[in-house]
């Protein structure tokens, strides 16, 4: 009974994987790293400081992945991946305009 569900998993892993391995999922693997490798960019930067901060790169990262995984999205016809990612992205947009109008305006805040 194990060895057979070891077979379906090995079965269902391949076919995900391998058998529908294309340039979209190639395409849609780099917009998840991406999008993950922002929160890499935190943790370094909080460590660094010691404490928890949220540096400007970590929104160009959320905006450069969040995009990547929309057109993914898209091209795939995945509902739930488009109504999350155009809204995701349009908070993503407006955090660095918050950010660059408090720079302007001389304000400090953990991102300086």
């Amino acid at each position: 009974m194990i060895i057979h569900y070891g077979q379906v998993l090995g079965d269902y892993l391949f076919d995900v994987f391998v058998a529908k391995f294309d340039f979209w999922l190639a395409f849609g693997l780099v917009a998840q790293l991406l999008f993950t490798a922002r929160f890499l960019v935190q943790w370094i930067s909080s460590e660094r400081l010691g404490q928890s901060v949220v540096p400007m790169s970590f929104w160009f990262f959320s905006i450069a992945g969040g995009l990547m995984t929309l057109v993914y999205g898209i091209v795939k016809r995945e509902p739930v991946i488009i109504i999350g990612q155009a809204a995701a992205t349009f908070v993503y947009v407006r955090n660095i305009m918050l950010i660059v109008k408090n720079h302007a305006s001389g304000s400090k805040t953990l991102d300086s």
